[in-house]
């Protein structure tokens, strides 16, 4: 089968707005939109530009929007799309370096604020630091994010205040927060009770129709939230 793909073009060495090309496909239904960029890229134009890396929705790299929604080009195939032309856009929201790759140095700022990573101040252990399955089951969901920023790129609220941390930032709050191995989850919901911070969140679920992963964001968003109410901080 042709496909038919209109992709936002734009060098900033070059030229002064986006614009579109459209390029025509040999495929199969069964293919990857990422297939495709591959397949344009190699035999049509090499001068596009877009991330990828490991093709199987575990890195996040290809993150992009097709006809309309973020999501993974390496997971999107073209028999999920509507028929007709397949329209590829960088992430919305992000300044754009080249075509269809943006810059997150914002992105990964807002990711550290939130000290993503496990902080334990008491006795080492000799082995591991116990967690029950009933415990890890409550972080599970939460610890499958990839930070493709397909949410974050997606939430009309970040689109209106860009310094709002975001919905993939306070995901991996949760993380941590309802870790039982984590001793400094009252820092971080002080950090996540900011103007910028949980209460931001319009509950739109944005969030949850672009993850990847099929992540609850919005869900866990609110556990935060209940977090923040019930503690004294």
């Amino acid at each position: 089968m042709k496909v038919t793909f209109k992709i936002q073009r734009f060098n900033p060495e070059n030229d002064t707005k986006p614009y579109f090309k459209e390029y025509t496909v040999e495929t199969h239904s069964n293919a990857a939109v990422l297939d495709c960029l591959n397949d344009i890229r190699w035999h049509q134009d090499e001068s596009l530009s877009f991330r990828r890396s490991c093709g199987h929705a575990i890195c996040g790299s290809c993150a992009m929007n097709m006809n309309g929604k973020n999501g993974l080009a390496c997971q999107t195939l073209i028999k999920d799309l509507k028929p007709g032309t397949v329209t590829v856009k960088p992430l919305p929201s992000f300044p754009i370096i080249k075509d269809l790759v943006v810059n997150l140095e914002k992105f990964y700022e807002k990711f550290n604020k939130i000290t993503p990573y496990l902080i334990n101040d008491g006795p080492v252990p000799q082995k591991e630091r116990f967690q029950s399955p009933e415990q890890q089951k409550i972080i599970e969901e939460s610890t499958t994010c990839i930070l493709c920023a397909s949410c974050t790129s997606s939430c009309p609220s970040f689109w209106a205040d860009d310094d709002y941390l975001g919905p993939a930032a306070l995901v991996k709050a949760f993380r941590y927060v309802f870790d039982t191995r984590d001793t400094a989850a009252e820092e971080r919901l002080k950090v996540v009770n900011d103007k910028n911070g949980v209460f931001r969140c319009h509950t739109i679920f944005n969030c949850n129709e672009a993850c990847p992963k099929d992540i609850n964001i919005t869900g866990h968003i609110a556990e935060l939230k209940l977090a923040l109410v019930t503690t004294k901080l």
